[in-house]
């Protein structure tokens, strides 16, 4: 019997009003389209939208949504102490049973309601698409439903990988759609993942126009600024980014302001904070005013398996200016001949100054990444991969 032609993506929070994260905002984008290409799509989710509470603070439900049902269920209730225990012994790189793993799973993001609505309805589902990988969400509807699951793992070089429970979630998957071959280059160290389980998606990206001078105008910046977009926390860098820049203005003399968009506390030193401007969570149009007026955008995470918003700022005609160990972004650097990379604080403060210094090279980098992204990653040419990933992972006749 041939399985019905209806998707079913899975990921902890919905992007957008209020919930930021380049897995969300990947997963969310990738349902709208495959529905938009005649798939019946439901999305399930969560009723959170923060990553730090994880608090019901939407309605449980289904609401529709530009062509797919969105289905939002409870999270369940966590024992908060236990999962911050045992994550910081993960993240430390100690050695923990597996026992403790499934614990530090079962405490973190889970919705037994979301899993009981998959126990009742996942033969209606021709494929179950669901990410990151280090959620217990994931893990327990991955396991639960090998055969018909799709991993999009946003897998990253962190202590987190090498967790036995991870072997086994890679191990007995269906397949896994992967961001880019740095990535799938990562899996396969990690856990000598087979390339016939696997293909390169990505996400697609619209073109878009906007004036580089409107950010500066509505916020009163009178001097240049350099710009970072996204959650605000150690495993991103931003504590490094901001202790470079008060560095960088020390040392060299120059006004430089540093603008946050996104969610989250930002670690500064006090020195730093007359010159930061947190524009908070905004709308795609006005994080893309504040990309094309910047000089640089800055990625200080090493952690990255798709530099979504380094490609958004591509397409604004901006360069990039990422953590030299981050290998995926620096991949997308230089395919896109449109960013520099920095290893340690003297490499920072060559690049920013170079950039500060030489506005003509600045632009042809930006016009590089432009061209580039439009190219790469028009979504009919993601579309295709999706739709091919599926076919040869999950083809109709299963």
């Amino acid at each position: 019997m041939a399985a019905p032609d209806r998707i079913a993506f899975v990921c902890p929070r919905l992007a957008g009003e209020g919930a930021v994260g380049g897995a969300e905002t990947l997963l969310k984008n990738l349902a709208l389209h495959a529905a938009a290409r005649g798939l019946a799509v439901d999305f399930l989710t969560t009723c959170a939208q923060s990553h730090f509470t994880w608090e019901n603070s939407l309605p449980a439900g289904v609401k529709p949504m530009d062509g797919m049902n969105v289905h939002f269920f409870p999270v369940d209730n966590r024992d908060v102490g236990t999962f911050l225990r045992i994550q910081q012994a993960i993240d430390r790189g100690r050695a923990i049973p597996e026992s403790d793993e499934l614990l530090w799973l079962r405490n973190g993001v889970n919705s037994a309601a979301l899993l009981a609505h998959l126990g009742q309805h996942a033969a209606e589902y021709r494929a179950i698409v669901l990410g990151p990988y280090l959620f217990g969400l994931t893990y327990f509807t991955a396991l639960a439903h090998p055969d018909r699951s799709l991993l999009v793992p946003c897998l990253h070089d962190e202590p987190f990988a090498k967790l036995a429970s991870m072997k086994r979630l890679f191990a007995e998957t269906a397949g896994c759609l992967f961001n880019s071959q740095a990535e799938r280059e990562l899996a396969g160290e990690l856990f000598a993942y087979p390339d016939g389980k696997s293909r390169i998606v990505g996400m697609g990206l619209d073109p878009f126009e906007v004036d580089p001078t409107a950010f500066a105008r509505r916020h009163r910046l009178a001097v240049p600024y350099v710009l970072y977009s996204g959650r605000r926390e150690p495993l991103k860098g931003t504590p490094l980014l901001c202790d470079y820049l008060q560095t960088f203005r020390e040392r060299t003399g120059r006004d430089v302001k540093l603008v946050f968009t996104g969610s989250g506390p930002i670690d500064a030193p006090p020195a730093l904070w007359p010159h930061i401007l947190d524009a908070g969570f905004v709308s795609e149009t006005e994080k893309h005013e504040a990309m094309a007026g910047a000089v640089a955008f800055l990625h200080p995470s090493v952690n990255e398996s798709f530099g979504i918003v380094l490609l958004e700022a591509f397409l604004a005609g901006t360069p990039g200016l990422v953590h030299a160990q981050s290998r995926v972004l620096v991949s997308q650097c230089r395919a896109a001949r449109a960013g520099l990379w920095f290893r340690h604080y003297p490499d920072f403060e060559a690049q920013l100054l170079y950039l500060l210094k030489n506005p003509e090279a600045r632009a042809a980098l930006g016009a590089s990444g432009r061209d580039f992204v439009a190219r790469e990653y028009a979504w009919p040419a993601i579309e295709r991969k999706f739709l091919a990933a599926l076919d040869s992972l999950r083809p109709p006749s299963v």
